[in-house]
C-alpha cells in the first residue's frame, strides 16, 4: 500500500521552498501505461529513457543550469513517495531533503552512475533494462546512440580534431575521449587554480572545453586567445524520447562548428 502521509517534520521543513522557488516543479511525459516512474533530474530521465522507459516524472525543471541544486517542494516529496520507482543519481540536493523519509515506504530506489560515456551508457541502460523487463527496446536504442557517437567520432577524425590539444572540464571528459579527442589537461569543477592558468597560458591547447552547467574556463581563455572554447552540457534540455542524443549531437556539432 502506497504511504499518503509524510512526516509532519518534512512537511514543515519543506512548506517554505514551496513558495519561494516560484518555478515549474515538474516536467511529465506520458505514453502509455506503466508504473509510476520519477526521475530526479533530465539527465537520469534520459538514461531511464535508453533503458527503455516511456512514462515518467522528472522533479527538477530541465531549464535549469543546474538541476542537481533544485530545492525539492512538499508536492515533489510526496509525487516520490507515491511512485513505483524514483530513478536518482545521489548526488543531488534533493536526496539530502529526501533523507530517510522514503526509506520505509513502498518506492523502489534506483541509483543510477551518470556520465556520457559509451561505456557507462550501455551499463546503467541495462541496469534500467534489467528492472523493467524492457532489454529489446534498450538495446535498439543504445544501439542508436552507439552509432550517433560512433559517426560523431568519424567526423571529429575527419576535421583532423583528433590530433589538437584539448583542455577539457572534467566533467566533459568522458564524451571528449569517446570522441577520438586528445584530452591534453583537465580542470574543474572547481575554480581554477593558478598553476591551471600558467599551464594553459605554457601549452596554449588548441581546443577548450567548458561545462555549461559549472563554467569556469574563462580564466584558461584569456591566457590562450587562439583555443577555441566550446561550452558542452551534460543534462539535456528537455525531457523526451532520443534526449540525452540530441544533446550529444548538440555537443559534437559546437565541436566541428568552424
Amino acid at each position: 500500500m502506497k504511504r499518503k502521509f509524510l512526516p509532519v517534520l518534512l512537511f514543515l521543513i519543506l512548506s517554505a521552498s514551496l513558495y519561494a522557488q516560484g518555478i515549474e516543479e515538474t516536467q511529465t511525459t506520458v505514453t502509455n501505461q506503466g508504473p509510476k516512474v520519477v526521475a530526479s533530474t533530465s539527465w537520469t530521465a534520459a538514461f531511464a529513457d535508453l533503458g527503455g522507459v516511456d512514462t515518467l516524472t522528472t522533479i527538477a525543471p530541465a531549464s535549469l543550469v543546474h538541476p542537481p541544486e533544485y530545492e525539492i517542494t512538499v508536492s515533489d516529496v510526496k509525487n516520490i513517495s507515491d511512485a513505483d520507482y524514483f530513478i536518482y543519481a545521489g548526488y543531488e540536493r534533493m536526496m539530502k531533503t529526501l533523507g530517510d523519509a522514503l526509506s520505509n515506504g513502498s518506492t523502489k530506489m534506483v541509483k543510477i552512475t551518470t556520465d556520457n560515456s559509451l561505456a557507462t551508457v550501455k551499463a546503467q541502460a541495462q541496469e534500467i533494462a534489467t528492472i523493467f523487463g524492457t532489454e529489446a527496446i534498450s538495446g535498439e536504442r543504445v544501439a542508436q546512440y552507439d552509432a550517433t557517437i560512433e559517426q560523431g567520432k568519424a567526423a571529429v577524425t575527419k576535421a583532423g580534431l583528433d590530433t589538437k590539444k584539448v583542455l577539457c572540464h572534467s566533467m566533459q571528459v568522458y564524451l571528449a575521449k569517446d570522441l577520438g579527442l586528445n584530452v591534453a589537461g583537465t580542470f574543474g569543477p572547481g575554480p581554477i587554480t593558478a598553476t591551471q592558468i600558467a599551464d594553459a597560458a605554457n601549452k596554449q591547447y588548441d581546443i577548450i572545453i567548458d561545462n555549461i552547467h559549472n563554467p569556469v574556463a574563462s580564466p584558461l581563455a584569456e591566457v590562450s586567445p587562439a583555443s577555441k572554447v566550446i561550452v558542452w552540457r551534460n543534462f539535456p534540455e528537455s525531457v523526451g524520447r532520443g534526449s540525452l542524443e540530441k544533446m550529444v549531437s548538440e555537443n559534437i556539432s559546437a565541436l566541428l562548428a568552424k
